[in-house]
């Protein structure tokens, strides 16, 4: 069955904390769910700020080739006629094809919020929705907070949706406006309106009670054909249902059409770039589009999808762009190690003593603080280390840093040590900060012999307290994502210094960035070897 997609990241998931896009961001969001397929892009309420009119009026320059843009706002005042409502007229100039337009559906909200009668509200309703279709627009009427209001007074929730429907509605969208509904519950109510009234019914839930997306999927089946819902869950308080989930379990799970196969396999990057511009990362356990969906860290589990991939993943990585991951912990098992040798390309080039010895060092390195979960470079160093058990491509003598400032600035100055396969090489630096000036160093140090370390760029940096009970004496982990312009990767220190956690991570970046090389430069790996034989 064919299911309309209305997206509502753009005003709805804008109400969620600590979520904001600028004018630009939006329009560039907009651009990119057109082209993943949604067929509704709700862009926001032009009569609430000027940062949403400002949209509209700059989206009419979008070339949207499937979407229809659409403006949210109320029905008119009670004091004011449909005619001359000032919200009403900001709909209708926004220029979009689709208004959505929201009612009270709640005695408590019509009584209390409102304080008008029931027959004032629903003429507010149908005179607000005739008069937005008689202007050529197409109406999707979101009833707020319709379950409640059907729990609390059946007739009169029902009544709200036939006085949108008689005045030109072409969606009738249910909301649980609380979060509060549960699926059961959810779908005896769906299951009478669908039985009232002909026509697209829609579902709008937000995630109060962590149930929105398995809401969403229970209204499908009780009779909905349009859902609303934000990508990674954005929205006010707990979230709206999020449109990632909705979309692939529509897809995959259910067997209806949304945005179509091709298109779902773009769905984990494009919920990556809306996160990127809301400044927020992906939650690494999200379903079907987070890092760690497709991770296996235990080592039963990853012997088992070696074998077969379905026997701990329900769908493939790939149908939703995503990929398999194999986490690498004191829980591993020689899998674990084994599968990673397979992504490098190193499988047949350790002998069984070798991945025995490798696993116990990945274990006392976990032992003492170290993750390589999301260290991947350290371990690749790791592997090639083993391969190369004589390679020593430069000895570190000694570094030291110093920082001096007063009350507004600093200076901090590097001085690194190495012994290399040419003699030694020393370097003094100004840096912005320690890392800075060590990695001046550094390089420094090497760029002679190795040129090609220029290429390695520093991409971010974290540092976590590993053990936070012993306050500014604590165990500390850094993880440096670095990237060469090919590719990118991560290495981690420990220590309960950070700058030696750091000058690890960095060092070991350095290190793994020319045993690659060293396996394609013929000059870098005979100077390697000749060191090697001179120690």
């Amino acid at each position: 069955m064919r299911i309309f997609t209305f997206d509502t990241t753009l005003r709805d998931g804008t109400q969620g904390e600590a979520v904001a896009f600028s004018v630009e961001d939006k329009l560039i969001i907009a651009q990119k769910l057109d082209e993943l397929g949604i067929d509704y892009i709700e862009g926001g309420w032009p009569g609430s700020n000027p940062r949403d009119k400002e949209f509209f009026a700059r989206a009419r320059e979008l070339k949207l080739k499937h979407a229809k843009l659409t403006a949210f706002g109320s029905t008119r005042f009670a004091r004011n006629r449909v005619d001359q409502d000032p919200n009403v007229r900001q709909l209708l100039e926004a220029g979009t094809p689709v208004v959505s337009i929201f009612g009270k559906s709640w005695d408590l909200h019509t009584q209390r919020a409102l304080g008008i009668t029931e027959e004032e509200n629903l003429a507010l309703i149908g005179e607000t929705v005739g008069y937005i279709k008689d202007h050529g627009k197409e109406v999707v009427y979101d009833a707020e907070h319709f379950f409640d209001g059907y729990c609390g007074n059946p007739d009169f929730a029902l009544r709200t949706l036939e006085a949108a429907q008689k005045a030109g509605a072409a969606v009738l969208c249910l909301c649980d406006t609380n979060g509060g509904m549960i699926p059961s519950r959810l779908v005896e109510i769906v299951a009478e309106v669908r039985k009232r009234f002909d026509g697209i019914l829609g579902i709008h839930c937000h995630n109060d009670s962590d149930v929105a997306v398995a809401n969403t999927l229970a209204a499908v089946e009780a009779g909905v054909t349009h859902v609303q819902g934000c990508f990674n869950g954005y929205g006010e308080r707990c979230g709206n249902a999020n449109m990632c989930s909705i979309l692939a379990n529509l897809e995959l799970k259910l067997g209806h059409t949304t945005i179509g196969p091709d298109k779902l396999a773009q769905l984990t990057s494009v919920a990556r770039f809306i996160a990127e511009l809301a400044n927020l990362s992906v939650r690494n356990d999200q379903p079907y589009v987070g890092r760690s969906a497709f991770a296996h860290k235990g080592g039963v589990h990853v012997s088992a999808v070696l074998k077969d991939s379905a026997t701990y993943e329900h769908v493939k990585p790939d149908t939703v762009g995503n990929r398999q991951r194999v986490l690498l912990s004191d829980l591993s098992g020689r899998s674990n190690i084994l599968y990673k040798l397979k992504q490098h390309g190193l499988m047949d080039r350790l002998d069984d003593a070798s991945h025995r010895e490798l696993l116990e060092r990945i274990k006392h390195m976990e032992f003492m603080g170290y993750e390589l979960e999301a260290a991947e470079g350290t371990f690749e160093l790791l592997v090639r280390e083993a391969l190369h058990p004589g390679t020593n491509l430069f000895d570190v003598v000694n570094y030291e840093v110093t920082t001096k400032g007063g009350a507004k600035d600093s200076q901090t100055i590097a001085t690194v040590t190495l012994k290399a396969q040419d003699g030694i090489h020393s370097a003094t630096a100004n840096g912005h900060g320690p890392v800075n000036a060590l990695d001046l160093c550094l390089r420094q140090c090497l760029s002679q012999l190795y040129p090609a370390i220029k290429e390695v760029k520093l991409m971010d940096y974290k540092v976590r307290v590993i053990d936070s009970k012993k306050g500014t004496a604590a165990k500390v982990r850094v993880l440096i994502e670095w990237s060469d312009h090919k590719r990118s990767w991560a290495t981690v220190g420990v220590s309960d210094n950070v700058i030696t956690a750091s000058w690890h991570a960095l060092v070991d970046a350095i290190k793994l960035e020319l045993m690659r090389l060293m396996e394609k430069d013929d000059t870098l790996e005979k100077a390697v070897e000749d060191y090697c034989w001179g120690v």
